[in-house]
C-alpha cells in the first residue's frame, strides 16, 4: 500500500509540475496566478481582468498543446504497458511491435492522398492494427527457437519493412509541400496542434484507454503462461485481440496527432512498474500519469531550449536511451 501511494504521488507530482511549467514557460511567459485566474474565469463565467493576449496564450496556444501532449504521452505509455504485459516481454513497445511504423505508413499515405484529419487517423489505425497483427501472426507461426525472441525479431524486421514503405511514400510525395511536412511529422511534433485537433485525438484515446483500464484485472491473468490463463476460464484469444486493438487504437491516435514519438511506450511502463509493481490495476493509471507528465515536460523543453523547435522524437531518443540504461541497472526484479 505504501509503495502504491508513493508511486502515485510521484506520478501526480510529475504531471502537475509538467502542466505548471508548460503553461508558464515560453516566449510569452505567463505566471501561474494568471493561468489559474484565466481557468477560473472560464469555468465560472466571471470577468478575469487579464489582457486578451494572456487569455489567447492560455486557451488558444498552450492549452490545446498541453492537452494533446497529455493525451499522446498517456496513450503511448498505457499502450506500452499493455503490450509488455500481453506478450510477457519487457522489451516490447508500440515501436518494436510495428504499431508506430504501421500507423506512420498509413498516415503518410493518407497525407500523400490529401485526406483530412479523420482519414489520416483512420489510415493510421488500420496501418498500426495490420502491422501488429502481422507481427503477432508471424511470431506465432514460427515455432522454432525462443518465442519471445522470435516475436521481437519479427517486430524489428516488420518495422524495417514498414520503414521502407514510408520511404517509398516520401519519394512519391510533392518535394515542396508534402515531403517537408512528412519529414517533420515523422520526427514528432505538437507545434501545429489546435483546439480542432483535440476531438479526433481524445475520442479514440478515451475509448482505447477505457477498454484497457476495464480489462486491467484480466490482464493480470493474461500475463501468466497461456495454459494457466486458460485453466482459469478466460477466453484468452478474444481478450488478446481486444487488448491489441485497444492498444493499437490509442497508439494510432497519438501517431496521427503528433507523429512518431519513440521511447515513451518503452521506458514509462518500466518506471511505473518500478514505482507500483506489476499489478495492472495500479500499473495502467500510474503509466498514464507518468506518460502524460513526461511528454509534457519533453514538449516544453522542445519549444524552449533553442531558437527553433526541436522535434520530439529526437529529444525522447536522447533522453530515453541513458534513462532506460539506468532503469535496467536499478530496476532489476521489478518485472515479475
Amino acid at each position: 500500500m505504501t509503495r502504491r501511494i508513493s508511486g502515485n504521488v510521484i506520478a501526480v507530482a510529475v504531471l502537475l509540475v509538467g502542466i505548471a511549467v508548460a503553461f508558464g514557460v515560453g516566449r510569452f511567459p505567463v505566471s501561474l496566478a494568471d493561468v489559474a485566474t484565466a481557468l477560473w474565469s472560464r469555468l465560472t463565467g466571471s470577468p478575469s481582468g487579464l489582457s486578451p493576449s494572456v487569455e489567447a496564450v492560455v486557451f488558444n496556444i498552450r492549452g490545446p498543446r498541453v492537452l494533446a501532449a497529455l493525451c499522446c504521452g498517456a496513450s503511448l505509455a498505457i499502450a506500452g504497458a499493455a503490450f509488455q504485459g500481453l506478450f510477457r516481454n519487457p522489451l516490447v513497445s508500440p515501436d518494436i511491435l510495428g504499431a508506430s511504423s504501421g500507423a506512420a505508413l498509413g498516415a503518410v499515405t493518407a497525407i500523400l492522398l490529401s485526406w483530412g484529419i479523420f482519414g489520416i487517423q483512420a489510415a493510421a489505425f488500420v496501418g498500426g492494427l495490420v502491422a501488429v497483427g502481422a507481427v503477432y501472426a508471424v511470431g506465432a507461426t514460427i515455432r522454432s527457437g525462443d518465442p519471445i525472441l522470435t516475436l521481437v525479431l519479427t517486430g524489428i524486421v516488420m518495422g524495417a519493412l514498414l520503414g521502407a514503405g514510408v520511404g517509398l511514400v516520401k519519394v512519391l510525395a510533392d518535394p515542396y509541400n508534402q515531403l517537408p511536412a512528412m519529414t517533420f511529422w515523422l520526427l514528432g511534433s505538437l507545434s501545429a496542434t489546435t483546439r480542432a485537433d483535440l476531438i479526433p485525438l481524445t475520442i479514440p484515446v478515451v475509448i482505447g484507454a477505457g477498454i484497457l483500464f476495464a480489462l486491467r484485472w484480466r490482464m493480470n491473468v493474461l500475463s501468466l503462461p497461456e495454459e494457466e490463463a486458460r485453466a482459469l476460464g478466460l477466453p484468452t484469444g478474444v481478450l488478446r485481440l481486444v487488448i491489441v486493438a485497444a492498444a493499437t487504437l490509442v497508439t494510432a491516435a497519438s501517431v496521427a496527432a503528433a507523429g512518431i514519438i519513440g521511447w515513451v511506450g518503452l521506458i514509462v511502463p518500466h518506471l511505473a512498474r518500478f514505482l507500483v509493481g506489476p499489478d495492472f490495476g495500479k500499473l495502467l493509471p500510474t503509466s498514464m500519469l507518468l506518460g502524460g507528465g513526461y511528454l509534457l515536460l519533453i514538449d516544453t523543453l522542445a519549444r524552449t531550449m533553442a531558437p527553433i523547435e526541436v522535434p520530439l522524437g529526437i529529444l525522447t531518443a536522447v533522453i530515453g536511451t541513458p534513462f532506460f540504461i539506468w532503469l535496467l541497472a536499478t530496476a532489476r526484479g521489478s518485472w515479475s
